[in-house]
């Protein structure tokens, strides 16, 4: 294969060095250079400022773009009227109230100068992938979303000769592909973006609370919670380990408060009890007590082996007939709690 620089830098640092390489391309200075490499630039950046301006069709004519600037991985500021911030995630997420800060100091920015900005267009430009309703609390804070297939559609429309455009378009088209591949993969052989697009494709058909990377000293896993429900006080809910399906109860002190001299234990074994009772009384013999109990903020109260809800992990997934057995084992919980 050929060599490509962004298999070998592969951090976030070096694609913020892309996202400003390629807006520095849409000032009018340098059509003479590369005329196709400056008219993506010129689209990519009136892509940006329609996201907060429908309206703009102004020429774009002076351009000024580098990163990190009070933390901010990129900006531009684009005829000295228009502002751009984006917050470049490959594999990460938002963290640590960044959004906001990063927000409230273009504005302040933007307010202070003569004259005045426009408001900051803030952008959340995201080539790895993250769950919808991650999302959406991007899209809450101000954000709007550039996704991996919005910068694909871009690259792959304007026929660039350059390097270091071809190897960043090549990189992200085998990132995309690699996230479609689980469908055709035999289970045992799946990797972490396999576990992703599975997710991405239940959250697609049913109402999934979110999926992420869970770590552990084990390594981790990828996980998905199908439900945010209640018995009594308690969050009880279903959440995928890879291919171990569990139901679990939280006793978050965040979320909930353990009624005087109720220990996390007592209530963990009161609804295992309560589901394995229900299942057997309704001949569900997949539905086991797992093989030891944990005593933290979530606990497993029960589980269903792979075989039963996943299927043989030596061949390939029946993504329909999975579904269909969670939203089964997601309605026996709803009844069995209600």
């Amino acid at each position: 294969m050929k060599p490509n620089i962004f298999d070998i830098s592969t951090k976030e640092l070096s694609q913020d060095a892309f996202l400003a390489w390629l807006i520095k391309w849409g000032d009018t200075d340098n059509e003479r250079y590369n005329s196709e490499l400056y008219s993506c630039a010129q689209k990519f950046i009136r892509t940006l400022i329609n996201t907060s301006f429908p309206s703009f069709t102004e020429s774009i004519y002076k351009v000024e773009a580098s990163r990190q600037w009070n933390n901010i991985d990129v900006w531009a500021k684009i005829n000295d009227k228009y502002l751009i911030i984006i917050e470049d995630k490959t594999y990460s997420k938002r963290h640590s109230g960044q959004l906001t800060r990063y927000k409230e100091f273009a504005q302040k920015w933007c307010d202070e100068q003569e004259p005045r900005f426009e408001k900051p267009i803030c952008i959340y430009l995201k080539t790895g992938n993250e769950s919808k309703n991650s999302l959406k609390k991007v899209i809450e804070k101000g954000y709007d979303i550039y996704g991996r297939v919005d910068f694909l559609d871009l690259l792959n429309f304007h026929d660039v000769n350059s390097d270091i455009y071809n190897d960043f378009k090549t990189r992200l088209s085998r990132i995309e592909a690699a996230n479609h591949q689980w469908e055709e993969k035999t289970v045992e052989t799946w990797k972490w973006h396999d576990w992703q697009g599975f997710y991405q494709y239940l959250e697609n058909e049913i109402d999934l609370v979110g999926w992420d990377f869970v770590n552990n000293p084990n390594g981790g896993f990828w996980n998905a919670v199908i439900n945010w429900s209640h018995w009594g006080i308690y969050p009880a809910y279903i959440q995928t380990e890879q291919n171990k399906l569990c139901f679990k109860i939280s006793t978050d002190p965040k979320s909930v408060t353990l009624p005087e001299g109720k220990k996390r234990g007592q209530v963990r074994n009161e609804l295992s009890r309560l589901i394995l009772k229900s299942a057997k009384e309704k001949g569900i013999e997949s539905i086991k007590r797992p093989k030891r109990f944990g005593n933290g903020k979530y606990m497993t109260v029960a589980v269903v082996h792979c075989k039963d809800w996943f299927g043989n992990e030596k061949k390939v997934i029946n993504k329909e007939e999975v579904k269909n057995r969670i939203l089964f084992f997601k309605n026996f919980l709803l009844e069995t709690i209600k």
